[in-house]
């Protein structure tokens, strides 16, 4: 049975963590897939933080919001990825704090978690990087990551 729009629950989303990155791009791609496939909601999330050295000196530039740079560049994202007007639901949701924790907190009774297996972070000669890492040992569900670039199996996504 294909739920409706209209009945689905909390548990029936797949969340997907989005930072604008070529791999998260690739999550999302999977995200839309697995949601497509059983009929949940997807709910793309990013996370922020202010820098250390900023909350530390206390000195931030007045001119730039953290949180709207962040809202825009998800909502960009998932509509380069999934189009204006994508085939599920899709909700965006911005969050303060570090990227695993908010992925963590907003998976927690989702059906599964996917995320990029590197992220604007970090270094690249490791294979997972450490959002992904602390998502696959951490989750309370299912948790996909996505490694390279193969597509989902589907033409829509």
């Amino acid at each position: 049975m294909i739920a409706t729009s209209a009945s689905i629950s909390h548990a029936e989303r797949v969340v997907v963590g989005v930072d604008g990155s070529e791999p998260s791009k690739q999550a999302l791609r999977w995200g839309l897939f697995l949601a497509l496939a059983t009929g949940a909601e997807l709910e793309a999330v990013t996370a922020w933080m202010l820098p250390a050295r900023a909350t530390a000196t206390g000195v931030w530039p007045a001119v730039w919001d953290p949180q709207q740079d962040a809202v825009h560049v998800l909502h960009d994202t998932v509509v380069e990825v999934l189009g204006p007007q994508p085939s599920v639901p899709v909700r965006e949701t911005v969050a303060r704090g570090g990227a695993a924790r908010v992925l963590l907190e907003a998976s927690g009774d989702a059906l599964v978690l996917v995320v990029g297996s590197r992220g604007h972070g970090g270094f690249s000669g490791l294979l997972l990087g450490s959002v992904s890492s602390a998502c696959a040992e951490h989750a309370a569900g299912a948790v996909l990551v996505v490694h390279g670039e193969s597509p989902p199996p589907c033409c829509s996504c």
